[in-house]
């Protein structure tokens, strides 16, 4: 079987889910750490809580908008495969469930100190997924599909591209906490870190992969 015009080997198909599970595990950790969601969750968490809509329904319609903006930037290079990124992200869900529940086994922050490492395994963890899963060219998650869009269209590499599009949503899910509840709401330093952090966090994972094994792994293949 090919996928992409590649054999859908089982390393690809192991590297895939074993991304997409690091970083929900990346996900459960930020949200141990109590000092804000992962970046990838902020909205979803923001509609939330301003409405009624359950973060699960928020998740789906997010992953749908993100479907759509990719779709009108790649035109006719948007590959139809893309459009089970929303399919994807019911699989996200799932492995996200069962990191929040392993959660319960580790002990909650009681310091500053401790939330602060809770939130830099998360980042880790999160670029790690990334490094795994997104190169296999299989199906990405919505936010790393229209990631690697606008990488294409703009030729400005991943990395960057990834830290600017967790700004953006973090800053959109401030927004609409503070504009409909007058609070942070989903937002704190955690999320913060993880915006400004993950996108240069897979920049240095990539390098040091390269020195070690020579790969230069391709983010942007679609």
């Amino acid at each position: 079987m090919q996928v992409s015009g590649e054999k859908l080997t089982l390393k690809r198909i192991f590297n895939y889910i074993f991304g997409l599970y690091l970083i929900t595990l990346g996900v459960a950790f930020s949200i141990k750490s109590g000092l804000g969601s992962a970046p990838v969750s902020s909205i979803p968490y923001a509609i939330d809580l301003i409405s009624v809509i359950n973060i699960g329904i928020a998740t789906f319609l997010f992953h749908t908008l993100l479907v759509i903006i990719e779709w009108i930037l790649l035109k006719n290079n948007f590959s139809h495969k893309h459009f089970l990124q929303i399919f994807v992200g019911i699989i996200f869900s799932i492995f996200t469930s069962i990191s929040v529940s392993l959660m319960n086994i580790i002990p909650s922050a009681n310091n500053l100190l401790i939330a602060l490492i809770l939130t830099l395994l998360s980042i880790l963890l999160i670029a790690l997924g990334l490094f795994f899963y997104v190169p296999t060219n299989i199906i990405p998650l919505s936010v790393e599909g229209v990631t690697q869009a606008i990488a294409i269209v703009t030729n400005k590499p991943f990395s960057k591209i990834k830290v600017y599009l967790d700004i953006t949503i973090v800053s959109t899910a401030l927004i609409l906490s503070y504009g409909f509840l007058g609070q942070i709401g989903s937002v704190g330093i955690g999320t913060i870190l993880g915006a400004l952090l993950i996108g240069t966090t897979v920049k240095y994972i990539h390098k040091l992969n390269l020195h070690i094994t020579g790969n230069n792994v391709n983010l942007k293949k679609m």
